[in-house]
């Protein structure tokens, strides 16, 4: 009987597998095959009247063959290739098989093809694969994305025969329900079952979810699930742990199925500004940047990264500065996107809500200034960092977003502890992105000490304390204390030295005046224009006048010429003691 098995084929793989098996049940038979059924490489010797009974397809190809005694048919084109017409030969021989969630999709097209309907046999093939895919509705979700992956190699016809388009409306519907009433731990372990889909029946899924409203964090749960399953030696670890490495593989369709993954993923994220981790975007960016993915691709996920970029961390900018190997810096120009991007957003929201972004600064613009700030001093050490490049990425953020300038010195002084060939102009050109006036005490004082820095930057740290000080602008509280005190103390001396210099004016005056009143009537103009103002210093003399004890008998010695031999006589007076 195994002479009458006919194999053309010399591969000995799952063709031949598929015949030895089915030679256990048809060989069986005392009556000899009169047919042989050609799929792929396959060949099934069968009887003609066990077909024909169940098989419309096959009882027209013989009724209709231009041969008096068809002996070889060709069925390479039926869905499921040999193993699943196996199992529709059998059931034409009554042949008892399991119908699973598996190969149920395959048999229901196959039947499709050999018109195997209940208008050739009552209770036919097509009827038994509708029964089992109604059953599979009351199954649990595992077994529904059973039958919707096994429809990935029946298309177009599984489409056709709608079990797609029911596979996917009741893998929608035991997903909205879990979501909402979860069955098991953790909530959300129906995204896993999603990952052994391909990526168009993902897509399915994941538009028929939009659809029924499913909310958005459940939606970014299974793509990001999703995303990490199938590419997996792209997209690194969301925990932050680590970056998987990127195996050499020179297999360019693997890369082209990777790239076309990629882009539809990015094509169906969701809208919504924080529906996903900046994490997870920028790994999705680095890994089109990688595979070279579309322009679009590429826009739309910088463009995400930018509505959420407060959100980012250091290690968020650095996935996207470096190779997978960590050791290549990329050309940077999609972190320069990204930050631009921001700075655009706000803009835009500082002028419709304020005015002028120069005059105000965001909380989220401040965050994002700290974060770039950061970045910078992380890929500061690289050699191949241009200065262009650094100051292009520091100068993206508005000045007035840095309160204090202390985490951009850093990043300028490790760019230039890592280029210590670069001459004084390019110092210069490098510290330009920074302002020296809004250096903290600690740092000024780094800063004077620094031999790094050029000269004018060195000038700058040196004398900024006293700038301050004379300006009363001092962040540090006790310095402020110590210049307040020392500005009261001073106008305090000020006021005191003024009173000071009236009292003395008012004494010289005094004794100016006195001395005059002792010279009498030849006092000079000035002496008598002085008398004439104060009548209470006149009154005043003249007491003074009657109480001097050496009025009588006394001389004038205040005209004694010096050298005259001549000695005055005394003057007369008009009165004398009685």
């Amino acid at each position: 009987m195994a002479s009458n098995f006919v194999k053309n084929n010399k591969n000995t793989g799952r063709a031949s597998s598929t015949m030895e098996r089915t030679g256990q049940w048809v060989f069986s038979q005392e009556i000899p095959t009169d047919i042989i059924i050609e799929v792929g490489e396959a060949n099934f010797p069968l009887h003609k009247f066990m077909l024909v009974e169940k098989s419309g397809y096959i009882r027209r190809l013989i009724m209709e063959s231009d041969e008096p005694d068809l002996s070889r048919i060709n069925l390479s084109d039926i869905p499921g290739g040999p193993e699943i017409f196996e199992k529709a030969a059998r059931f034409c021989y009554s042949v008892n098989f399991e119908i699973t969630v598996h190969n149920v999709a395959a048999l229901r097209c196959a039947a499709e093809y050999l018109e195997m309907s209940e208008k050739y046999y009552e209770g036919n093939l097509i009827g038994r694969t509708e029964d089992f895919l109604s059953h599979v509705v009351s199954m649990g979700l595992p077994s529904v994305v059973a039958v919707l992956k096994s429809c990935e190699d029946l298309l177009p016809v599984a489409e056709q025969l709608q079990i797609v388009k029911r596979c996917v409306d009741v893998t929608t519907s035991k997903v909205h329900n879990e979501a909402n009433f979860p069955s098991r731990s953790p909530t959300n372990w129906w995204t896993e079952e999603l990952t052994i889909l391909d990526i168009n029946s993902f897509k399915k899924i994941i538009c028929s979810l939009k659809a029924r409203g499913t909310k958005t964090h459940l939606i970014s749960s299974a793509l990001i699930t999703y995303a990490d399953k199938s590419l997996r030696d792209l997209v690194r670890d969301h925990s932050g742990t680590g970056i998987t490495m990127l195996s050499d593989s020179s297999n360019s369709e693997v890369r082209s199925q990777q790239k076309n993954l990629l882009e539809t993923i990015t094509s169906i994220l969701p809208p919504e500004k924080s529906a996903l981790p900046v994490n997870f975007l920028c790994c999705l960016l680095r890994s089109a940047i990688y595979l070279n993915a579309t322009t679009n691709c590429k826009n739309e996920l910088e463009k995400r990264i930018s509505n959420n970029l407060e959100n980012a961390v250091v290690d968020d900018l650095l996935i996207l500065s470096f190779t997978y190997d960590g050791e290549k810096i990329f050309d940077l120009e999609s972190v320069r996107r990204v930050i631009a991007g921001f700075v655009e957003i706000e803009k835009s929201v500082s002028i419709f809500n304020v005015g002028d972004l120069e005059e105000t600064c965001s909380a989220a613009m401040e965050r994002v200034a700290k974060t770039v700030d950061a970045f910078l001093g992380e890929i500061g050490m690289y050699v191949e960092l241009s200065i262009s490049k650094f100051n292009g990425i520091a100068n993206l953020v508005p000045r007035i977003a840095r309160k204090v300038d202390d985490d951009l010195y850093r990043a300028v002084d490790i760019y230039l502890k890592a280029h210590p060939n670069l001459d004084e102009i390019e110092r210069e050109k490098v510290c330009s992105v920074m302002d020296p006036l809004k250096l903290s005490h600690n740092a000024r004082l780094h800063a004077s000490q620094n031999k790094r820095l050029p000269v004018q930057i060195v000038l700058h740290a040196l004398y900024f304390d006293q700038l301050k000080l004379r300006s009363g602008a001092v962040e540090d509280r006790s310095i402020k204390n110590d210049a307040v005190s020392t500005r009261i103390q001073l106008e305090a001396d000020v006021s005191l030295m003024k009173e000071n210099e009236t009292l003395r004016s008012e004494l010289m005056k005094m004794k100016m005046y006195i001395s005059d009143i002792q010279k009498g009537p030849g006092a000079s103009s000035t002496s008598k224009a002085v008398q004439k103002k104060p009548k209470f210093f006149s009154s005043m003399s003249k007491t003074l006048g009657k109480l001097n004890p050496f009025r009588h008998g006394s001389k004038d010695t205040l005209n004694i010429d010096d050298g005259s031999d001549e000695a005055p006589k005394p003057r007369r007076r008009r009165f004398s003691i009685s």
